[in-house]
This record gives C-alpha cells, structure tokens and sequence, in this order.
C-alpha cells in the first residue's frame, strides 16, 4: 500500500513554481513533489544493493572483478 498526503494552504507562488519545475524535468507537478521529499528524506550515502552484495561476497571469498559506472541517473520517466 502506497501513503499519501494532502498538503493543504499552498500559496499560488509555490504552487506555480512547482508546476514549472515539474515541466523542465517533463514529469507530472506530482511526480515533482515526490521526487522533491524523496530528496529531502532520504541520505544520498545510503548503501545501495549492488554494494552490499558486493560486500557480503568480500565477506564470504568470493572473487568478484567488478568494475561500476558511477552515474546518477536520477529518476526514471515513464510518462
């Protein structure tokens, strides 16, 4: 089940605003707003899975010669 939440007493700057930023990324004012508390929210140092297999196979012996492209792809648009 996804949560959802109302924000309610915008200001018609900040809502246009939105909107704005929504268009220059081409994704919806509601997509923006997620994107937006995803970024606030959530630590950009966080381990990512790919890492924490890696490591859990440097735990266990396991060889791996894996090289990663560092690229912040940010999120995909399925619009």
């Amino acid at each position: 089940m996804m949560s959802a939440i109302t924000v309610r007493n915008l200001s018609d700057e900040t809502h246009r605003a939105l909107k704005a930023r929504a268009a220059a990324h081409q994704r919806s004012t509601e997509a923006e707003v997620r994107a937006i508390l995803d970024a606030a929210v959530l630590p950009a140092d966080r381990p990512r899975l790919g890492t924490l297999l890696a490591g859990i196979g440097q735990q266990v012996g396991a060889d791996l010669d894996i090289s990663r492209e560092q690229i912040d792809r940010g999120p995909l648009n399925l619009s």
